[in-house]
């Protein structure tokens, strides 16, 4: 088996993201495991764990478009956001509110908005993450922030509580997204069920349950898989080159770029520069050659 690749793993529920790199490190017997976007204990579903050498792909894979299914209860809010906290503020009915009545309140919050990150949340201010401070029972200012909500849609639902489509930029608090649609419907909500279907190119199809990696683990995705970057394909002499962090030439274009060997093996990550007219190694891998 490769070393260095990608695992697709499903989370279970009641885990933390860093529960399941300890899982792995144990059963993969390595210390380099890192993953690409952290999901909440209540939540299941796609993490993106990133083995050996391909932890150097981390900050690449973070920053890619996320799929969810978000279940939201209306009556109330809670001071996590999510069923595993305390109502907080009036208990209302929320009987009266129709799939209609939700989707007639989603357009306000598709594109770009502003979200207040949750205090229930690992995002740091001053050094320290927010939940700690939460479970505290300290509250601090934070700033807004924009994000992309690409797509938001009704995909079923039931007296008190219906299930959301969501297809957003990363840093998107679906638990947030939630609060403030109960907010506007004016019955407050909190979500009860959180599963993240996507992450980047990576899906449910390709996720591995982690019992069943207690029985076998599975042949890692190569790193050039990984990456929804285009492909310049290197000769010897270019591969060389980029070792010594020289500019290679190819057409013109923007952001980054994946180079790779005649063997397929990646080799650099590169970032077009206008002012050099070039592609600018940004992360290089050494791997062994016959020469």
């Amino acid at each position: 088996m490769n070393d260095d690749g990608i695992l697709i793993i499903d989370k279970p529920a009641d885990w933390t993201s860093h529960d399941v790199v300890a899982k792995l490190r144990g059963l993969l017997k390595t210390r380099r495991i890192g993953h690409t976007g952290t999901l909440d204990p209540f939540a299941t579903g796609v993490l993106v764990m990133c083995v050996n050498r391909a932890t150097r792909l981390v900050q690449f894979l973070t920053a890619e478009d996320k799929e969810y299914v978000a279940t939201m209860r209306l009556g109330f809010a809670t001071d996590t956001g999510d069923l595993t906290g305390k109502p907080i503020g009036e208990v209302v009915d929320a009987s009266h509110i129709t799939a209609a009545d939700v989707e007639s309140v989603l357009p306000r919050f598709r594109g770009l908005i502003q979200q207040t990150p949750p205090m229930y949340s690992a995002k740091k201010i001053d050094g320290k993450k927010l939940y700690e401070l939460a479970r505290r029972g300290e509250t601090v200012e934070r700033a807004a922030i924009t994000v992309e909500i690409q797509e938001l849609e009704v995909v079923s639902g039931a007296v008190g509580g219906f299930t959301l489509r969501v297809v957003c930029s990363s840093g998107t608090y679906i638990r947030t997204l939630a609060e403030d649609i109960g907010k506007v419907l004016g019955v407050g909500a909190h979500l009860i069920a959180l599963r993240r279907t996507r992450a980047g190119r990576h899906t449910l199809a390709e996720a591995h349950k982690l019992e069943a990696l207690a029985e076998a683990v599975p042949q890692l995705i190569a790193m050039p898989a990984a990456l929804n970057f285009p492909t310049f394909a290197v000769s010897d002499g270019e591969r060389d080159s980029l070792w010594h962090g020289k500019i290679l030439r190819r057409e013109a274009s923007v952001g980054f770029a994946q180079c790779v060997d005649a063997t397929g093996q990646l080799i650099a990550l590169v970032e077009y520069l206008t002012e050099k007219k070039g592609w600018q190694p940004r992360v290089v891998f050494h791997v062994q050659t016959n020469a």
